[in-house]
């Protein structure tokens, strides 16, 4: 299992990558001497292994030790330092006043947050909606055949995958949340496809998508009543 973080990533008027979104990649493993030796390995050298059982122990670790501190070295200065991580609803998860969390995410006058996906919405986690699967066809055109391998095959596609890539996703996630408030919160739509590929070749494709300001309005006014 891996943590990953990302966000939009920022090009300039000129169509240049000024921020690129890719925070960064995480494998949740651990190192134990070899107990034998065999013909990999002599006995006492470290074995890199998956953690099979992720608990909240090992997801506060990873937030305090790898995503917080490395979001706040990699953030573009001049931008707004109040962030917020969205997280699935997986069990292991962290609460929002989580008082460790919190203590790190304030550091250096940034104002980071933990806020968690809305429940039974599929299409509004960007890394399921399709960044996982952009890095994983990357990942299959490698082979490997031990953690390790595995390890650098993923590492490596996270790094090749271009920021324009990410930039797509965003906005399809960004399209499937107007189609969310169109039906008042339902999911009964088919993720919306703008020909994004041909729009960012014609320098025609926008930042966001456009979305009708009545439709902003009857969307708060049927949030503020339910």
């Amino acid at each position: 299992m891996f943590m990953c973080a990302v966000t939009k990533p920022i090009f300039t008027t000129e169509g240049d990558v000024f921020f690129d979104g890719k925070i960064d990649i995480w494998p949740f493993i651990t190192q134990e001497p070899v107990k034998r030796s065999s013909k990999n390995r002599k006995r006492g050298e470290l074995e890199t292994k998956p953690i099979q059982s992720i608990t909240k122990v090992h997801i506060r670790a990873m937030l305090i030790t790898n995503v917080l501190p490395t979001i706040r070295a990699k953030w573009p200065a001049g931008l707004s330092k109040h962030i917020y991580i969205q997280q699935d609803n997986a069990k292991p998860h962290i609460a929002h006043n989580d008082r460790e969390i919190l203590e790190e995410a304030m550091k250096d006058g940034f104002n980071i947050q933990l806020v968690q996906q809305p429940p039974n919405s599929p299409d509004m986690n960007m890394l399921d909606l399709g960044f996982f699967r952009s890095i994983q066809a990357l990942q299959y055109q490698k082979s490997a055949y031990n953690v390790t391998e595995l390890l650098r095959a993923v590492n490596n596609a996270f790094q090749n995958l271009s920021p324009q890539c990410l930039r797509f996703v965003f906005i399809t996630l960004q399209a499937c949340m107007i189609e969310v408030m169109k039906r008042q919160g339902g999911f009964d739509y088919h993720i919306p496809h703008m020909n994004k590929t041909k729009a960012a070749r014609e320098g025609t494709l926008p930042d966001y998508p456009s979305i009708d300001k009545q439709l902003v309005v009857d969307s708060h006014q049927h949030y503020s009543q339910s």
